[in-house]
């Protein structure tokens, strides 16, 4: 019984892998941008700079420092990121920390 039901299988299975794929069609150009949004002002701008031993990358968008990346010769790359929009560096490692979220589900 087995091995009639494997040798019908076999006989089903050959002919649908003979079978040639659908005659595919190249996909149509993507539509243009709408206007004002093809501004090349959204691309960073990357500056690298050698200080001492160490290599540090600003990136700006639209003249605006965000990140700075600091590579030292001997060691981890680190970033120096604005999260706030407001001028103030803060450090942030490769590795991001976890930040779980935490709410009062219910107390008593």
């Amino acid at each position: 019984m087995r091995r009639t039901l494997i040798v019908l299988l076999m006989a089903v299975a050959g002919p649908l892998a003979a079978q040639q794929p659908p005659k595919l069609e190249p996909l149509p150009e993507p539509p243009p941008p709408p206007p004002g949004v093809a501004d090349e002002t959204f691309e960073p701008e990357v500056t690298i700079l050698k200080r001492g031993e160490d290599t540090v990358e600003e990136f700006r968008i639209r003249g605006r420092l965000y990140m700075v990346k600091v590579t030292p010769p001997h060691g981890v790359p680190y970033y120096l990121v604005d999260h706030e929009g407001n001028g103030v560096m803060r450090r942030q490692d490769v590795a991001p920390t976890l930040s779980v979220p935490m709410w009062v589900l219910k107390s008593w």
